[in-house]
């Protein structure tokens, strides 16, 4: 079998042409312009919400054929609908199963990977795709052609959502995208993309295996706060807002100690900040890794996309920019430290140089944050 001539993540101009050549549809409203990203695009919510019993996999069966038709345990999982089109209430704890508006009909050469926005992982809502026919999440096979679907539970706030609103976005590749650690030692040389504080991360300071490694920052700026953790009972988060929540109705401010450690308790919901600012040159995208501390204890994100010239703009202005963690201890309580190894970035190549690159200009919420929490949360 011939391999394809095409390497790397597709740009918002091949985006576009995905679009044109209809392998990428909407059913009911067009794709809009602002949906498209440097390297990825923004999937909407469609109209129905379905309140699910549990999470489940369609392995290789249609997604709408496993919520109909009940498994060999005689198990319906579908409790209720909910209509998105006016707004709808998504329920802390509870499964949501949401047809998405968008459709692929992917080449064979090309497949697909999704990731939570930004905001969605920062409200700690778990959200992850499904495509029939497939027994892994956020996974679209090369050359899949039907509907999306996205799984949601919110973890720490009831959310009121609405049709056509973006949780999730996707990533379309062909080959082998993610750099060896060889030409990702070469890349860092090159364009620096690690600075600490507004110094480069010298070559042999860097920590590459596999990937390129980040570390907590629990030192603390001029007020002491070195990060968040979510507020057991709180109000809803009208999803569609923002700058307009009071942070403290929502989270409790962390504060730093003497010793510049943090004692994480099981299942609370942490948001804390790498301690290096990290560069996405132009020609490359990044995602952020599962990276457990050996037996599962932990887990450091839930959204782990990074655009191309996030942290570095058009053509390297940026000198960096924090990673912001999203953070859950399980099981047992998990001490950290200032300094400590704590999330991995895997940098993949575009297929070509995107017209457009993350930022201010095309309305990037992040690219100067630091311990910042999601856009509907005022800002002070």
């Amino acid at each position: 079998m011939k391999k394809s001539a095409r390497v790397g993540v597709l740009t918002y101009q091949a985006l576009k042409k995905a679009i044109e050549k209809k392998e990428i549809t909407s059913r009911a409203i067009a794709i809009d312009d602002s949906q498209i990203q440097p390297a990825s695009l923004d999937l909407r919510l469609g109209r129905t919400a379905y309140r699910l019993l549990s999470s489940f996999l369609p392995d290789k069966r249609g997604v709408f054929d496993r919520l109909t038709t009940p498994d060999a345990c005689g198990v319906d999982l579908v409790m209720y609908k909910t209509d998105l089109t006016d707004g709808g209430i998504l329920e802390k704890g509870h499964v949501y199963l949401i047809p998405l508006m968008e459709e692929v009909r992917l080449p064979s050469d090309v497949h697909g990977r999704a990731n939570p926005k930004s905001t969605t992982g920062r409200l700690d809502i778990f959200a992850r795709v499904l495509t029939d026919s497939n027994p892994r999440f956020d996974d679209v096979t090369p050359g899949y052609k039907g509907q999306l679907f996205l799984e949601v539970m919110p973890r720490s706030f009831t959310i009121k959502v609405k049709t056509g609103l973006s949780l999730v976005q996707l990533r379309l590749m062909a080959g082998e995208c993610v750099l060896p650690d060889v030409q990702l030692k070469s890349l860092h040389k090159k364009k620096t993309l690690l600075y600490d504080a507004d110094a480069p991360v010298s070559p042999e300071g860097v920590n590459i295996s596999k990937g390129l490694f980040m570390s907590v920052d629990l030192s603390g700026g001029a007020d002491g706060v070195i990060g968040y953790k979510s507020k057991k009972n709180s109000h809803v988060v009208d999803l569609t807002m923002k700058d307009h929540y009071y942070v403290n109705d929502f989270w409790e401010p962390v504060t730093k100690n003497a010793s510049r450690t943090l004692i994480l308790e099981p299942e609370e919901f942490y948001i804390l900040s790498s301690k290096e600012r990290i560069r996405v040159p132009g020609d490359y995208a990044a995602e952020m890794v599962a990276y457990e501390a050996g037996s599962g204890e932990l887990r450091t994100h839930y959204a782990g996309f990074f655009d191309p010239g996030f942290g570095y703009g058009a053509n390297g202005e940026v000198k960096g920019t924090k990673a912001v963690l999203e953070v859950r201890a399980h099981d047992v309580p998990f001490l950290i430290a200032d300094g400590q190894t704590f999330c991995k970035l895997h940098f993949e190549r575009m297929m070509e140089t995107p017209q457009k690159v993350y930022g201010p200009k095309i309305g990037s919420s992040y690219q100067y944050q630091g311990i910042t929490l999601s856009k509907q949360f005022k800002r002070t």
